[in-house]
């Protein structure tokens, strides 16, 4: 397949996957049209956060593209969508103010404001006056001890990207307990203890990265850190194309692997942000092994619904995979895999040559460069 080929093919299993999430919320279905696929007796519970779930991740992964050169109609219907979600007097308004679920629900959304800048200061100034209000009213609940730190601080990163006043403390406490669970070699600990799953990449790498890029010029704590969360995500991404098979299958650890090829968001956010030289990555070997596992995750038998709508699973429809956190709305962080369309067509990771990835070569018996650790960290240097 040619390069132009490859992102003709992303675009076109993007379009798939959201067409049902933007159809719905722009026109005030979601919550009419989008089923609500749960573990057994947790749907009545899933079913007051799943909907802004569903927009929120979807956003996340669709904002670059948008940004970039999405089409016209996407971009109108997402910018319906946070319209509606937002407003307490429209019917298909999402809960914003009951439970906790509603801090990690709004993060993904938040990610998505930060990714398309453009777009987000394009918004109405009502729908940008909406979405902070919801963003406000998120501060009265406490994250949970681990990952969720994270989502609290891309909710301050939201209110300062819609023009409100952010809470430097969310974002520094974050930023600073998130250094203390630093665990060396690019992988953070998921709280105070080390979880084997791919959480540094459906969160903690690109929450972190890019909450401390928004506040760089306004945190002291947040400018020092950038730079070696950069070089830690770089790391990560170097691991995560290394754990590609040439099937484009990989390791089904830990939790939430409903969330397909979302696993491989920290790879995506490193083709996006540029860091693949530093992950010693070429833009053809990075655009293979993301491909490949978008297509092995998405392509096959029971992926969708016969409405379009994904199913749960890693590989086709496995309900049983599913925790009790996980719903319908939940499945969209596999959107996060297509970040690199927000690059235009003639970025290298685009336009040159497909190569083999590292599993490829290794197992195909090419003598490669042994691989290391990043050490020694940078804080030390």
């Amino acid at each position: 397949m040619q390069p132009m080929d490859d992102r003709a093919a992303w675009i076109a299993r993007l379009s798939a996957l959201a067409a049902p999430v933007l159809r719905a919320a722009a026109a005030g279905r979601l919550h009419a049209d989008m089923p609500v696929e749960a573990r057994p007796g947790q749907r009545d519970d899933r079913a007051g956060y799943t909907h802004l779930e569903a927009l929120g991740r979807t956003f996340a992964g669709l904002a670059p593209w948008l940004e970039q050169d999405g089409p016209a109609p996407d971009t109108a219907r997402m910018a319906d969508a946070l319209a509606r979600v937002a407003d307490p007097s429209d019917a298909d308004h999402c809960n914003w103010i009951a439970g906790q679920q509603p801090i990690v629900d709004a993060a993904f959304l938040a990610h998505g404001l930060l990714r398309a800048p453009r777009f987000t200061a394009a918004l109405p100034a009502r729908t940008r006056g909406l979405l902070l209000a919801g963003f406000l009213a998120l501060r009265d609940r406490a994250p949970g001890f681990n990952n969720w730190l994270l989502f609290a601080a891309m909710g301050e990163a939201a209110i300062l990207r819609l023009g409100g006043v952010p809470d430097p403390m969310r974002v520094d406490y974050a930023l600073r307990q998130h250094e203390a669970w630093y665990l060396g070699d690019g992988m953070y600990g998921d709280g105070p203890r080390f979880h084997c799953d791919h959480y540094n990449a459906f969160v903690i790498h690109p929450m972190l990265v890019d909450v401390a890029a928004a506040f760089a010029e306004r945190l002291a704590f947040a400018r020092d850190q950038l730079a070696p969360a950069r070089l830690r995500l770089a790391r990560y991404a170097a691991v995560q194309e290394r754990l590609v098979a040439a099937d484009g299958s990989f390791p089904p650890v830990g939790r939430s692997l409903v969330y397909r090829c979302g696993a491989f968001q920290g790879l995506a956010q490193a083709a996006l942000q540029g860091l693949l030289g530093a992950a010693h990555l070429a833009p053809g070997q990075a655009r293979r092994a993301l491909g490949s596992v978008i297509a092995r995750t998405l392509d096959a038998s029971g992926t969708y619904d016969p409405t379009g709508w994904l199913h749960a699973g890693l590989a086709g429809h496995q309900p049983d995979l599913m925790e009790g956190y996980i719903s319908t709305g939940s499945l969209y962080l596999a959107a996060t895999a297509f970040l690199p369309l927000g690059l235009p067509a003639a970025d290298p990771f685009w336009s040159a040559p497909a190569m083999p990835t590292t599993q490829e070569r290794a197992w195909g018996g090419v003598d490669l460069p042994a691989d290391h650790a990043l050490h020694p960290d940078p804080r030390l240097l």
